[in-house]
C-alpha cells in the first residue's frame, strides 16, 4: 500500500496557518494515517490527533498577549520565552482542556522530532512507543538560547527544528510515497545565516555538535525546501504555504495578524481540498489515502 504522510513545519506563532488548515481537515473528518510535526507543528498535531478543532487557534490567539505564555522575562526566570510549564500543564489541564483519552485511542501514527544536544542530530519519538509523547512535544518546541534543555529517555533535547526543520525525509523513509506538507513560510523563502547561528558557538561551549547544528541550521532548512520543491514538481507532494503578505514574526502578538493568518490557512485548505483528495488517491489505489475519522 502506498502511504500518505502529513508533514508539519514549526515556526512559533506562524503555526496558526497550520491550525487553520488542520481545523478544516477535522471539520471534513479527514485524518492522515501518518503525521510528523516539529516544534509548533508538533503542538498542532496534538490537537489534530485528539480531534479538537479550534483548540490550537484558541490557545495562540486568546493567550498571545498573556505574560504567562510569551514573555521575555520568562527567560530570566529560567522558564523559556514560551513558558513551557504554562503551555504543557496549565493550558491542557485547566484552561483549554486537552482530550487525552481521544488522543491515546487514536490510531494515527504521530512522530515528533527533537534535537539531541549531545550529537546535534534528530531523535524521533513516536506516540505509543516513547515513554512520554507530551514531553517529546515540549522538547521539540524548546527553542535554543531562550529555553531549557528537556530530559527524555536519557537524552537532553531542544527544538526539533534545529536538526530536522521540515521532517519530510523521515516521512519518506517511513514508507510514505506521497506527502502533504504544511509550511509556515511563503514560496521562495530561504533562510539566511544570522548572528543567532554564530552565537551557538559561544552559548553551547560544552555541546559542540549542537552548536555546529545551530550554525548550519539555515543550510539544512534551505536544503529541505529544495527537496520539497522537487517532490512537488514530481507530484510526490502537495504543499500548503502562506502568501508572502501573511508573513509574521515567530512571537507575533498582533491578534488581527494572527486571525488573518489562521483564516488564510483555513481558506487554503478549503480551496485546495479537491486537489488534495485527487492527488492523494492517485498515490493510493488499493485503500483510501486519507480516512474519515
Amino acid at each position: 500500500m502506498n502511504k500518505v504522510g502529513l508533514v508539519l513545519e514549526g515556526g512559533g506563532m506562524r503555526g496558526l496557518y497550520t491550525s487553520g488548515i488542520l481545523d478544516y481537515f477535522m471539520e471534513k473528518g479527514i485524518y492522515f494515517p501518518y503525521v510528523i510535526g516539529v516544534s509548533a507543528g508538533a503542538c498542532n498535531a496534538l490537537s489534530y490527533i485528539s480531534r479538537q478543532p479550534g483548540r490550537s487557534r484558541e490557545i495562540n490567539i486568546n493567550y498571545a498577549n498573556d505574560p504567562r505564555y510569551i514573555n521575555y522575562t520568562n527567560v530570566l526566570k529560567g522558564k523559556g520565552l514560551f513558558n513551557m510549564d504554562f503551555v504543557f500543564n496549565d493550558i491542557p489541564d485547566r484552561l483549554v482542556p486537552f482530550d487525552y483519552e481521544t488522543f491515546q485511542q487514536a490510531g494515527e501514527r504521530l512522530i515528533i522530532p527533537a534535537t539531541d544536544c549531545e550529537t546535534g542530530k534528530a531523535v524521533y519519538f513516536e506516540k505509543d512507543k516513547c515513554e512520554d509523547i507530551y514531553t517529546a512535544a515540549k522538547a521539540s518546541s524548546s527553542m535554543p538560547f531562550v529555553s531549557k534543555m528537556v530530559s527524555l529517555e536519557g537524552y537532553q533535547l531542544l527544538d526539533g527544528g534545529i536538526a530536522d526543520p521540515i521532517p519530510i525525509v523521515k516521512s519518506v523513509e517511513d514508507g510514505n510515497s506521497f506527502n502533504v506538507v504544511i509550511l509556515t513560510r511563503h514560496k521562495g523563502y530561504r533562510k539566511s545565516p544570522s548572528i543567532l547561528h554564530k552565537l551557538g558557538k559561544t552559548n553551547y561551549l560544552n555541546n559542540k555538535e549542537l552548536a555546529d547544528a545551530i550554525c548550519n541550521r539555515y543550510k539544512v532548512y534551505n536544503d529541505m525546501l529544495e527537496y520539497i520543491e522537487k517532490m512537488e514538481e514530481r507530484s510526490k507532494a502537495l504543499v500548503f504555504r502562506p502568501k508572502k503578505s501573511a508573513e509574521i514574526d515567530r512571537v507575533e502578538r498582533n491578534v488581527e495578524k494572527l486571525e488573518n493568518l489562521y483564516s488564510e490557512g483555513y481558506h487554503d485548505a478549503k480551496t485546495g481540498f479537491a486537489n488534495l483528495q485527487r492527488m492523494a488517491n492517485l498515490h493510493n489505489k488499493t485503500t483510501p489515502a486519507i480516512n474519515k475519522g
